[in-house]
């Protein structure tokens, strides 16, 4: 922890994690990245209040939870739209604000994308494992918040940040851009053909780990089972029953099915931003 900085959990929502950019550098030795579901919301954040891209913020899924600020700070929301407010008052996106010691946070109506991040002056101040404050809860590094948590904050600061613009938020369902890979013999015309002349769903049964689809049965060609390969966040994953599997944030570090395809890198945010029941289109980038 550092300083006397502190959040507090009064409500803690459907899912509600602290998120760096990822524990980088240790996926040989069977250790997940984890990291932010939308990239570029959570740089967004840091960036407008003024951290660096690699500090703390709180991800939040869906349904927010209601934090009080225990001490003044500078905060900054960026990515879906979930009727934040201070004290009743409405907070826009990408906006920097003030707040007050003693102020609550809270979060309404679901109204556009599926995951907000918020940035604070400093940044969350978790324990660093592995170099990271990356949530990955499977395998124990750290865990959702709860009611009661008191979140640390390192030092406030003064630094200017940069104006940036409201992310557009997918409505309902979003296509992104994949390229061939990296398992190529996979990606045979027939079954990129299937992958990018259909609509799939998000089943219930997706998580920070991977976005299971539902919809066309993918071809692959016949032959023995591939190799454990690494995993990559956007990695297409086809089952021997044809299924497609959207690698995501939380992803394990190897795999056993090949990966047909990859989102690229400018759309991840834009999947990140989805909840199951809502759809996703796949197109070869030009």
């Amino acid at each position: 922890m550092t300083g006397t900085r502190t959040l507090s959990v009064l409500s803690a929502g459907l899912l509600t994690s602290v998120q760096d950019r990822g524990r980088w550098g240790h996926q040989s030795s069977g250790v997940p990245v984890a990291g932010p579901m939308d990239p570029a919301s959570h740089d967004a954040a840091n960036a407008i209040v003024g951290n660096t891209s690699d500090a703390a913020t709180l991800e939040i899924t869906i349904v927010g939870p209601v934090i009080r600020f225990d001490v003044a700070a500078r905060l900054v929301i960026a990515g879906a739209d979930l009727a934040a407010g201070l004290d009743g008052v409405p907070v826009p996106l990408c906006q920097a604000r003030d707040v007050s010691p003693g102020a609550t946070l809270t979060f309404g109506p679901r109204r556009r994308g599926a995951r907000a991040y918020v940035a604070i002056d400093g940044g969350v101040a978790s324990p660093l494992v592995l170099g990271s404050r990356a949530t990955h809860a499977v395998t124990g590094f750290g865990r959702p918040l709860i009611s009661g948590d008191v979140i640390p904050l390192g030092p406030g600061h003064q630094r200017p940040g940069v104006r940036r613009p409201p992310i557009a938020m997918p409505t309902g369902g979003a296509r992104v851009r994949v390229r061939r890979g990296p398992q190529t013999e996979a990606a045979t015309d027939a079954a990129l053909a299937v992958l990018t002349r259909s609509r799939f769903v998000i089943s219930p049964q997706s998580n920070r780990m991977g976005y299971r689809l539902t919809g066309p049965g993918i071809p692959l060609l016949p032959g023995p089972p591939m190799i454990s390969d690494a995993t990559f966040m956007g990695g297409i994953q086809v089952t021997p029953s044809g299924e497609a599997i959207l690698l995501m944030a939380d992803r394990q570090t190897t795999g056993g099915y090949p990966q047909m395809a990859t989102v690229i890198s400018a759309d991840l945010g834009i999947a990140g931003q989805l909840a199951p029941g809502e759809w996703l289109e796949f197109e070869t980038e030009a």
